[in-house]
């Protein structure tokens, strides 16, 4: 399969991958990361990623390469100078600064996902997320939920529910799911915003 179209009428050409440019604990992670670069390529969907070598980060886009997919990396000129850069990407981009760099991914790409990672992943997932929430994009946001890891994240979720900070059908969209190809079809099948965030 290549750049499906469901009957939703989405495209997805391209995902900007959020994760961890540390590896983890174990392998679980590293193994998640590997499959879904795998998937990615499998499906035709170009990776766009932060474009370093580092972390579940360099996993995924070995993974994505080594089975034949495109992978554009976008790197901060701070991170290139620190010779962070992949050496193997299909193309690369260095911009100035993180901000740049998380604008241009979100350009670059029609669905984003993150993996397990620390702030930057959270940061980066929670931006895509909230730009979704306004309408200002409609690029259908996941996580890929490696042994309950985002289960925490959606307990605080619940809690702005809870509370009446976030109306409750926010919280269905965002696409959770274990499995890379489940995460990728939910993202394929998810219906833009239609609910407002202010409540009354």
């Amino acid at each position: 399969m290549t750049n499906e179209t469901p009957a939703s009428g989405r495209a997805i050409r391209a995902i900007a991958i959020f994760c961890g440019s540390n590896s983890g604990d174990g392998n679980r992670y590293i193994d998640a990361a590997a499959s879904l670069g795998q998937a990615l390529a499998r499906r035709g969907i170009m990776l766009v990623y932060g474009g370093t070598h580092k972390g579940l980060m360099g996993v995924l886009a070995n993974a994505a390469l080594d089975a034949g997919g495109t992978v554009h990396g976008v790197i901060t000129e701070r991170l290139h100078g620190r010779g962070h850069l992949h050496d193997r990407l299909s193309v690369h981009e260095i911009v100035s600064d993180m901000r740049v760099r998380k604008e241009r991914m979100l350009d670059l790409s029609d669905a984003c996902i993150a993996l397990p990672g620390g702030l930057g992943t959270l940061e980066e997932f929670m931006e895509a997320w909230t730009l979704n929430q306004l309408g200002d994009v409609d690029k259908p946001v996941g996580l890929l939920n490696v042994d309950g890891y985002y289960a925490p994240l959606m307990t605080m979720i619940d809690m702005m529910i809870t509370h009446r900070f976030l109306p409750p059908a926010h919280r269905d969209s965002v696409v959770l799911a274990e499995d890379p190809d489940a995460l990728i079809d939910g993202l394929l099948a998810q219906p833009p915003m239609s609910v407002p965030k202010w409540m009354s």
